[in-house]
């Protein structure tokens, strides 16, 4: 029987390497192009252990390039909620298409945990973080069961949490990498038309950053990149982002 002291010993001796890892990974790699980052985390460091985790949001094509150039077969989740908007499902499918991407996995929440919590639908307006951990935290770290890496579009720009990110990250017993970390709106705009990617459709109608549906809502001008976000609440990320040891 492992004793409580010294499993959180344990846990924090792994929370350690984990951040040493991470910080050598980024001393390593952390002056690569972004293709070269994905290519190098895909192919050399994390062999058939790594995976992307895509919302389909307004910049999300930009990652899912990379990853269509490095390999198309690399799993993609993308955590199906079950509140998105239907253009962000739609717009999942046409990326899908457009980029020959062969393995999106869309992982729904659980239906034991809508039912005892959820069951209206309406938890996101009575507690959003609860709401999260449900339909997104939670069916995450299920989906990853297996991985040690993961890959994800934040950058430095949006602020908030992200604005000190670094190219590769020690979260959750997993190291996670930034490939657009240091990215700026002009990079991601010029990319855009350089490779013909298709933009989200609600991209036009005012949206800056899209999430689900009750919690996503138009920014303003010059209010920030994720100002369109639980607008009116002091919550800025969904919990992916957030996970502890």
């Amino acid at each position: 029987m492992v004793r409580p002291a010294a499993n959180q010993a344990h846990n924090q001796d792994l929370a350690l390497r984990q951040r040493e890892r991470a910080r050598l990974l980024a001393l390593r790699y952390g002056s690569y192009n972004s293709r070269d980052i994905l290519a190098a985390a895909v192919n050399d460091i994390f062999p058939g252990r790594i995976a992307v985790v895509s919302s389909f949001g307004t910049e999300s094509a930009v990652l899912l390039d990379l990853v269509a150039q490095v390999d198309c077969a690399i799993p993609v989740v993308f955590l199906e909620t079950g509140k998105h908007f239907p253009e962000t499902l739609a717009y999942r499918d046409n990326l899908i298409a457009h980029l020959g991407l062969t393995d999106v996995r869309s992982v729904a929440p659980a239906a034991e945990d809508l039912a005892w919590a959820d069951a209206d639908g309406t938890l996101w307006k009575r507690n959003p973080d609860l709401c999260c951990r449900l339909r997104k935290v939670l069916p995450l770290e299920r989906a990853l069961s297996g991985f040690s890496a993961w890959v994800n579009g934040r950058k430095r720009f949006q602020g908030g949490l992200r604005g000190q990110i670094q190219v590769f990250e020690a979260s959750g017993g997993r190291i996670k990498v930034n490939p657009l970390a240091a990215w700026d709106p002009q990079q991601i705009s010029t990319t855009f038309a350089e490779r013909r990617l298709p933009p989200h459709p609600l991209e036009a109608a005012g949206y800056a950053s899209i999430g689900c549906a009750p919690c996503t809502f138009k920014g303003g001008d010059g209010e920030g990149a994720r100002s369109g976000r639980w607008q009116g609440r002091e919550k800025t990320e969904c919990g992916i982002h957030q996970a502890p040891w």
